[in-house]
């Protein structure tokens, strides 16, 4: 397993939209597990990273991916510049991603757009990093390790819950009985169905991106404004990828406050019964009623 190590664990966590639970599993062919979970209470952060490139790459990729973005969230909340070991990349400043202090004259000074920024600078930070990293490897552009990195964020109790994308990791809300994919996956199969191109069509894990690789990214950003009793699905492809939306819809529907860790095995046992081949990983988040 080399240096794997499950970011947060596998236990209620308490965050003020509700409780969550994540599970990680290597499969049944992968001798190691490039996936990775980590859920902050302190900051309501949910995030999932599937990791890929060789040798141990990608199980350091996924962790690094996350740790980073923690970091740079955390040190934005507190006005504190993150910690940069490596003169490779420089501090950043408040005024990089706090438009009321870089423009007071600025017309989006709201909460929404700063959170947006944040998290969006999070992620560019968090990539060029790890870019650094390959580049120091000596890995050519579009090589080395990479990860895709899905998560949501709530910044204020009550308020909407920005959700972040890179990659082909999901994101669902299971709300009224129905199940919703938040986020579209950013893979050459994805684009070509959405063009209406006929059969072959390209492999289902090719990414169009993903954080480390390349020295810029995009991430996807929206908000989300979540309701009483709400469930939450992030996951890698791995829980996804053999497996039906019905049966993932059918496990949601029994989510309760207090069956995240059966409902999170169910789902896993599920993927593997589907033929899943990859590393599995599911994380639920049940909103207060």
């Amino acid at each position: 397993m080399g240096n794997w190590k499950q970011l947060s664990p596998s236990a209620i966590h308490h965050l003020d939209m509700g409780v969550a639970y994540g599970l990680t599993d290597v499969g049944t062919v992968r001798d190691a597990n490039q996936d990775n979970f980590f859920i902050a209470p302190d900051i309501g952060l949910v995030v999932v990273a599937d990791g890929m490139g060789g040798h141990e790459a990608g199980e350091i990729a996924s962790a690094d991916a996350i740790t980073l973005l923690h970091g740079f969230i955390q040190a934005a909340q507190s006005d504190a510049p993150p910690a940069t070991p490596d003169a490779t990349v420089p501090a950043f400043h408040a005024s990089a991603f706090d438009p009321v202090r870089a423009d007071p004259d600025a017309t989006w000074t709201d909460a929404t757009m700063r959170a947006m920024i944040t998290l969006h600078d999070a992620v560019e930070f968090a990539n060029d990093r790890m870019y650094q990293t390959n580049r120091a490897n000596h890995q050519a552009d579009g090589a080395g390790m990479g990860t895709t990195l899905t998560g949501m964020w709530q910044v204020a109790p009550h308020g909407p819950v920005f959700i972040f994308h890179v990659g082909d990791s999901r994101l669902y809300c299971f709300r009224h009985g129905r199940l919703n994919q938040l986020t579209r996956d950013q893979t050459l199969y994805q684009q070509a169905l959405e063009a209406g191109m006929r059969e072959p069509l390209p492999a289902r894990n090719l990414l169009l991106q993903a954080l480390g690789p390349a020295p810029g990214i995009k991430p996807d950003l929206q908000t989300q404004a979540m309701a009483p009793g709400d469930v939450y699905l992030l996951c890698s492809d791995g829980l996804y990828g053999n497996s039906a939306p019905e049966a993932i819809a059918a496990i949601l529907a029994r989510v309760t406050r207090n069956n995240l860790p059966q409902c999170c095995a169910e789902l896993i046992a599920m993927a593997k019964r589907d033929g899943s081949r990859d590393n599995i990983t599911a994380v639920l988040v049940r909103c207060h009623d």
